[in-house]
């Protein structure tokens, strides 16, 4: 199962749909995988949350301490971190033409989500994410 950077601030970030998408990964009876562009943007929103909700200066600490958080949680799942390689680049930006704010389909995906679905194409693994998005694509 490959996570999108959303599933894990979720979880992390206390947000309501948290504890159901946590549930899911216990549920799982797969391995699971993230991206080096998951992990910085999993980092990056988990420290701009941080920041709103606790009034601390977005600053290299903060967003070092988010990382460390990131990549406790990711250690703790034994996920495998991923490559990213020039076919996922390119499945990206088939996805970007094909399901991207950009072209203004339903599922508006961004740069992050183009990428989370390219990883999960290539691999043929299911993604866990939070949101409506990605169920407006073809992945299943």
């Amino acid at each position: 199962m490959f996570l999108d950077a959303s599933a894990i601030v979720a979880i992390l970030g206390g947000e309501p749909d948290g504890p159901e998408l946590a549930g899911r990964l216990n549920g799982a009876k797969t391995s699971f995988f993230v991206s080096p562009l998951v992990m910085f943007e999993a980092s990056a929103s988990l420290a701009a949350k941080l920041a709103r909700e606790t009034g601390l200066p977005r600053d290299a600490a903060l967003l070092a301490k988010a990382e460390t958080a990131v990549r406790e949680f990711v250690t703790s799942l034994g996920a495998q971190e991923m490559s990213v390689s020039p076919d996922i680049g390119r499945k990206a930006l088939e996805a970007a033409q094909t399901y991207s704010r950009l072209v203004d389909h339903p599922a508006q995906l961004n740069f992050g989500d183009c990428f989370a679905y390219a990883c999960a194409k290539a691999y043929r693994i299911p993604l866990l994410y939070k949101g409506n998005g990605f169920a407006q694509t073809d992945l299943r």
